[in-house]
């Protein structure tokens, strides 16, 4: 338990002592950030036994060590079983395997703390959830979500070539994350008709190729069986909070284009829409996998918080609030959710080998 809290104090302390005014960081690469990087991607990676599909993943990587590459490829999310199947015949185990995910995974959850205003404060609101939870327990869907942050800095920055190509590669690793494509159109004020033509395309290949065979499956599975997720209520609540403030107040927030107003207005939309499809559905697992992919909007949110709501001179007393809210967001999991067992206690794997 005590890592969880010291992966949390490091950017929680270095958001509260940084300086009130909003920091660039998207120029040069720091020392510090390196070494923040370096510190999830071996965290996340060389976990052992940690995360409450760990024994589901660990058959996948017995299974793929006697498939043909052809054969795995075609298995599920080509993506994820490449990975296994490469670490598989170099004989690296599935920690070896973890930590080509969480390489991926930590690249987009750092690449995109960088780019907001109050970067440690960014990292700080990442940690509890989005990296302990999800990084460490939905290894598809998170390499997933990690790559989609990469499209999403990209789409902000009114990249849209860029955006599709990191989607189509998330969509390799889980196919969910082809929902995000309609963003790139949607998001755009300009050209959209141009832009539609190409992304439609995509979306068609991205369809055909990933999900056509599939489709009839994921349907069965997620929204016929009404599959219920715990906690799926409290995690879109945490979407949910952060929606009404980016469309309520979007006017106080300093837009760097018409683009990035457009996209994180779009996805706190899609947050609202997902709050009122829980509310009349029973299939809460299919609308829990849709809404992990608006995580990010919460970083976007409470990375501006203190500047959007306080003045100079209190701004670091509303960084304070949100590194205290996501502090009990991270003792609520630890104590109160119904599978953080399989989470604690946290075992590094080189220490789990010395120690054997």
């Amino acid at each position: 338990m005590l890592i969880y809290w010291i992966m949390f104090a490091v950017p929680a302390c270095a958001a509260i002592g940084a300086s009130t005014r909003p920091q660039s960081v998207v120029g040069r690469l720091r020392f510090s950030w390196l070494l923040i990087f370096l510190g999830v991607v071996l965290l996340v990676g060389l976990r052992h036994q940690v995360g409450g599909d760990w024994f589901n993943y660990e058959n996948h990587y017995k299974d793929v060590r006697s498939y043909k590459l052809s054969t795995a490829l075609l298995k599920g999310d080509p993506g994820y079983y490449l990975i296994l199947w490469i670490s598989a015949k170099l004989d690296l185990g599935l920690h070896g395997a973890n930590l080509f995910f969480s390489l991926f995974f930590s690249l987009g959850v750092i690449s995109f703390c960088r780019c907001q205003p109050r970067p440690w404060l960014a990292l700080a609101v990442a940690v509890p959830y989005l990296v302990i939870v999800i990084g460490m327990g939905y290894t598809r869907q998170g390499v997933a979500i990690g790559i989609g942050m990469l499209g999403l800095v990209a789409l902000a920055n009114q990249k849209n070539w860029q955006f599709v190509m990191w989607i189509a590669i998330a969509a390799t690793f889980h196919k969910s994350a082809v929902l995000l494509v309609p963003l790139a159109v949607l998001a755009t004020p300009r050209g959209r008709v141009w832009t539609g033509l190409w992304v439609g395309i995509t979306a068609a290949v991205l369809y055909w190729v990933l999900l056509a065979d599939s489709v009839d499956a994921l349907v069965t599975n997620y929204v016929d069986a009404e599959y219920k997720s715990e906690g799926a209520a409290i995690r879109i609540a945490m979407n949910l909070l952060p929606a009404v403030l980016v469309l309520f107040f979007r006017n106080r927030f300093t837009w760097r284009s018409p683009d990035e107003r457009n996209l994180w207005c779009l996805m706190a939309l899609i947050a609202v829409a997902s709050a009122g499809w829980l509310a009349v559905s029973s299939a809460s697992t299919a609308i829990d996998r849709v809404a992990l992919y608006l995580i990010p909007l919460q970083i976007f949110l409470f990375t501006r918080l203190p500047d959007v709501f306080g003045r100079r001179r209190n701004v670091r007393v509303w960084t304070v609030a949100v590194v205290a809210y996501y502090a009990l967001v991270q003792f609520v999991w630890i104590f109160f959710a119904a599978h953080s067992e399989s989470w604690l206690p946290y075992q590094f794997y080189p220490l789990v080998v010395l120690s054997n």
